[in-house]
């Protein structure tokens, strides 16, 4: 990642039909474990809401990345049927992270809070 770079994010919720709970949850479940093992992948995280929905939150290193993620099969296959499976349309979001990911450290133009009086940030 060079130093202009910024991760990509996206997240959003999925509500599904009661009834295809089960079904949306187990066909979700698997993409976790192979997309935190592809290139570009800095986290990959499903979550279930006390209120039903789902929600999907990934971290890529770059578009091209994420792109090449969404290419795959499983990924391509997966919005055929989903209108049958969710009460409403999905709720996404794709966002740039303006904060710097831990794993390359504070951005150069950006510098380190200093010291408060009470010792936290002083932002």
């Amino acid at each position: 990642m060079t130093n202009t770079e910024r991760p990509l994010s996206l997240h959003g919720f999925l509500r599904p039909r009661p009834e295809r709970a089960d079904e949306v949850r187990r066909t979700l479940s698997p993409f976790v474990g192979p997309t935190r093992q592809e290139p570009g992948n800095l986290e990959y995280h499903l979550h279930e809401h006390e209120d039903g929905r789902f929600f999907l939150y990934e971290l890529w290193r770059s578009q091209e990345n994420l792109d090449r993620h969404n290419a795959t099969p499983p990924l391509r296959a997966f919005p055929e049927n989903l209108s049958t499976h969710l009460e409403e349309d999905p709720e996404g979001y794709f966002d740039t992270m303006l904060s710097p990911y831990a794993e390359t450290g504070p951005a150069p133009e950006q510098e380190r809070p200093t010291a408060a009086p009470g010792g936290g940030p002083d932002v």
